[in-house]
């Protein structure tokens, strides 16, 4: 599927991660594919678990590190990692490239999962934690708590 072939209404910015969707199956509660961008460096949502979807992550470009239940590995182009339900997973780009995968959930979260959260971490200054796990929550995600630092 061409770029030209996705509406711009389905790129989203959140934060310093661009998120194309490709496939919103939300609605009919079906299989969603996005294109994730994560330039170099980029702040990341925090380890979390879906209570209702998987997910697969496909690498198209770059070095993304992905974690699954304390299994990390760093996916290069034509390599994939699998996150069952309730498994705790996260992903970063410590590289120089800006990286790029393809993601499969099923059943969708929806674009308007990432506008909602974008709403929240594009509005300026410090996210509003409160707010961003309440949208998270509505959608099936839980976030990890933090370790206690020692």
């Amino acid at each position: 599927m061409g770029s030209d072939n996705v509406a711009a209404s389905n790129v989203m910015e959140v934060g310093q991660l661009r998120i194309r969707y490709l496939v919103d199956g939300s609605h009919k509660g079906e299989m969603g594919v996005f294109e994730l961008t994560v330039p170099a460096g980029a702040h990341v949502p925090p380890p979390h678990s879906h209570t209702r979807n998987e997910e697969c992550v496909y690498g198209l470009a770059g070095t993304l590190r992905y974690s699954v239940d304390g299994i990390v590995r760093d996916l290069a182009p034509g390599d994939c990692m699998f996150s069952p339900r309730g498994a705790v997973h996260s992903f970063s780009n410590p590289h120089q490239d800006t990286a790029r995968a393809l993601i499969v959930i099923s059943p969708d979260i929806g674009a308007q999962y990432f506008r909602d959260v974008g709403a929240i971490i594009n509005a300026g200054g410090a996210p509003d934690l409160g707010k961003l796990i309440t949208v998270m929550s509505r959608y099936g995600l839980v976030p990890v708590p933090a370790a206690p630092v020692k």
